[in-house]
């Protein structure tokens, strides 16, 4: 199992001693999805935080009939439902693979006892989940305010990557845009570069 990418991540966050990066190999399981396979589907209970080790997750729920995509996390990144993870609730949102992806997960029980353990990854866990609020509010309030073309180029200088890995369809719906209106922004931003 390779755990050197959430090693990192946490070193970034917080020094480990080389006792608490062993924690990581003895709390973290590996699980690995085949593309459009379910992490997590709509009535289940969220009991695990992942992190995306290699691969591309799609957030999304349903309304009305249809899917509406919430986020695409890719490499480096760590997903749940919160509101399940912590109230034992049926979850509203699915995670589905959108390219074969390799996943390391920690249980809600597992990491609880990693806590008593280590009150460095306790802090650890704060900044991750304060991490995660930030960039949901972020996605909300850019939604919310911002014009298609404002939220297509923050996806672009933020995400460039989203515009190879990820259909267009989903890329769409991420930003409350139809396909063809994406493709006149995407087409407009193109002609635009080479005025």
């Amino acid at each position: 199992m390779n755990t050197s990418l959430i090693k990192n991540y946490f070193k970034a966050l917080k020094p480990l001693s080389n006792e608490e990066l062993a924690l990581v190999d003895e709390y973290f399981e590996l699980m690995n999805l085949s593309k459009s396979q379910y992490l997590l589907e709509e009535g289940e209970v969220c009991n695990f935080i992942a992190f995306v080790n290699r691969g591309c997750i799609r957030h999304f729920h349903i309304k009305d009939g249809l899917e509406i995509t919430c986020d695409i996390s890719f490499e480096n990144k760590f997903i749940t439902d919160f509101k399940s993870f912590n109230l034992g609730s049926k979850t509203n949102i699915s995670f589905r693979a959108l390219e074969n992806s390799e996943l390391l997960l920690i249980q809600k029980e597992s990491l609880s006892e990693l806590y008593e353990r280590s009150t460095t990854f306790a802090e650890i866990g704060r900044r991750i989940a304060e991490n995660v609020a930030m960039r949901t509010t972020e996605i909300a309030m850019s939604l919310a305010s911002d014009k298609p073309e404002k939220r297509y180029r923050k996806l672009l200088m933020t995400n460039p990557e989203i515009f190879q890995r990820v259909p267009q369809k989903h890329i769409a719906n991420l930003l409350g845009l139809t396909p063809e209106s994406l493709s006149r922004i995407r087409r407009r931003h193109y002609q635009a570069s080479k005025a």
